[in-house]
């Protein structure tokens, strides 16, 4: 049987490949021969995907609570993709900045809109009834969000704003992430203790967190926006980009999740707790954590209000 003369480009381009990496195409054809054709539930993994949801309860609104969280996994991951392409480049152009940006801000665009599937998708009494099996378990604990942060900005916009006069770039990491705005969530308010909700994080993180403190030190997107060029650091579209992502993680996002949480914590009289125990409030509200990771982007008056005008 003779080779259609067409195939021969692909085939020579084949033999190229794998003669990089001192392999037989001879073998790999006989290979191709006999593997199964994909399907989209192979490819997907959708029976893999969907056995990961366990319930804790009987209550069926658990289960909206669990596919919701999943989403967002998959969703930060998908941002952390996109992010690392960003990070990691040894040369950067704005057009590559620019793209990425845009679909990282895209995701938590996303993100944001979604809330209502958790403010008005669960039923109030069942949430309260299958919340206590989930304690001391919390969201706080996302490992990815935490990565996705110090991927975005300089490390000392994350420091608790009542160190950051004390902190700097020669600061060791592990004094730095000591002093990082969540750790005061994750602390009894009255003893000063670290709850076992934070202890159980950085057993399993901290290691993996320090690292990541460090290589994104100076290949976070603030460090590697202001490689550009100036002229394209001005680009007042690129800007607005930059501020929309600030403000919709910063600010969107976070009012969201603690609208969605005041809804069902606030659904039962007197002073309530989040399921790790922090104060909830002072955790979530923009106008505490003062999370803004470019700074330089804003004025002072957006600053001294920063979260206020969503309270």
């Amino acid at each position: 049987m003779e080779i259609d003369p067409n195939l021969q480009p692909q085939i020579a381009a084949l033999e190229e490949k794998f003669a990089q990496i001192g392999q037989k195409t001879q073998t790999h054809l006989e290979g191709l021969r006999w593997a199964k054709p994909i399907t989209y539930w192979d490819y997907i993994q959708t029976d893999a995907l969907l056995s990961l949801q366990t319930q804790r309860s009987t209550l069926p609104d658990e289960m909206v609570f669990i596919m919701y969280h999943q989403v967002n996994e998959l969703l930060f991951k998908m941002i952390l993709w996109e992010m690392d392409q960003i990070t990691e480049a040894l040369e950067i152009t704005t057009d590559f900045f620019s793209d990425k940006l845009m679909r990282i801000s895209r995701y938590f665009d996303m993100l944001t809109t979604s809330f209502t599937i958790m403010k008005d998708g669960m039923d109030v009494d069942q949430y309260m009834k299958f919340r206590n099996t989930l304690t001391p378990a919390s969201g706080f604990q996302s490992a990815q969000y935490r990565l996705i942060e110090f991927g975005s900005t300089d490390l000392i916009n994350l420091i608790d704003i009542r160190f950051r006069a004390t902190i700097d770039r020669n600061t060791p990491y592990e004094h730095a992430f000591e002093h990082l705005y969540w750790q005061a969530a994750g602390k009894d308010y009255k003893t000063g203790q670290k709850s076992y909700l934070i202890q159980e994080f950085e057993k399993k993180y901290k290691a993996s967190f320090i690292t990541s403190m460090k290589n994104y030190n100076k290949t976070n997107l603030w460090q590697k926006f202001i490689q550009l060029p100036e002229e394209d650091r001005q680009n007042p579209e690129l800007i607005a980009a930059m501020r929309h992502y600030d403000k919709t993680v910063n600010i969107t996002w976070v009012m969201g999740h603690f609208y969605t949480a005041k809804k069902y914590i606030e659904s039962v009289p007197g002073k309530q707790e989040a399921t790790g125990g922090s104060d909830w409030k002072k955790y979530m509200l923009p106008q505490y954590q003062r999370r803004i990771f470019f700074p330089e982007l804003w004025s002072e008056e957006e600053l001294k209000n920063w979260g206020l005008e969503t309270i």
